[in-house]
């Protein structure tokens, strides 16, 4: 049974029936506020890390793929990412994305390509609506950019950065600050697109010049444009180092944990 929620509903937990944000969660982010208010948005972060918890654990052995939401389905950098997506999925494992378009899509798509393969998108809601792609068999909704881009690495073995933006910057550098610290496995990391990280790259070079990062934190990065590479070193990393299977979990599923 689907039990309707209503609009006043959704406006106390800070959005509206369509998925546009409201001016509660602009607030939340604007200094200190009154008592009440900073406890319920409190229990609003943590009923949305529930309830990414309890939807993703099921997921299987999942590769996230980073990029932009610009790039329409002629850019060659759709094209690179819905390969990667495909070979991912051939590979076994379930491709995640940020659950837009662009080269979310493009991900995500390429991963439907393959029968049976698993495609899931963990979307956004932003004061100008952002829809789930149609190559999603699962996406969930969070208001929170913290909250996702921690289901985004959380069930994630590898992580493949296609050009992007800030978000994907803020992305990648979470990805490489949370291995370079020791919070994060030793993951692989792989930067596709060279021609747009090149000057980014260069970057990197000087801060181990300037010594503000290690000499081996850039070693933890693959720079390739080619798929079947990337993939293939993926697979053989996560197999090798980390012991991964795809055999599922035996733990059984909870209606009342909203895992159904």
């Amino acid at each position: 049974m689907t039990q309707k929620v209503t609009d006043s509903q959704l406006l106390r937990w800070g959005k509206t029936s369509s998925g546009i944000a409201t001016p509660q969660a602009i607030r939340f982010l604007q200094g200190p506020q009154q008592r009440t208010f900073e406890l319920g948005r409190a229990f609003s972060v943590f009923r949305e890390m529930i309830y990414g918890f309890r939807k993703l654990h099921f997921v299987g052995p999942c590769v996230t793929v980073f990029g932009s939401a610009r790039f329409d389905e002629n850019h060659r950098y759709y094209q690179l990412a819905r390969e990667v997506g495909r070979l991912l999925a051939k590979a076994g494992f379930t491709v995640m994305t940020g659950g837009g378009p662009g080269i979310m899509e493009a991900a995500n798509r390429g991963a439907k390509d393959v029968p049976g393969a698993k495609s899931i998108g963990c979307n956004i809601i932003l004061p100008k609506e952002q829809h789930p792609n149609p190559y999603v068999d699962q996406w969930i909704d969070f208001e929170h950019f913290f909250v996702r881009k921690l289901m985004l690495i959380k069930y994630s073995y590898a992580f493949i950065v296609m050009p992007g933006g800030f978000g994907t910057m803020d992305e990648l550098f979470e990805v490489l600050t949370l291995i370079q610290t020791g919070k994060l496995e030793d993951f692989p990391v792989a930067l596709m697109g060279t021609d747009f990280y090149g000057p980014g790259i260069d970057q990197l070079k000087l801060f181990v010049e300037r010594a503000t990062i290690d000499p081996l934190d850039l070693t933890k990065l693959t720079v390739s444009d080619d798929p079947v590479q990337v993939v293939n070193g993926i697979t053989d990393t996560v197999m090798k180092r980390f012991g991964l299977s795809y055999a599922e979990p035996k733990t059984r599923k909870r209606w009342w944990l909203g895992e159904w």
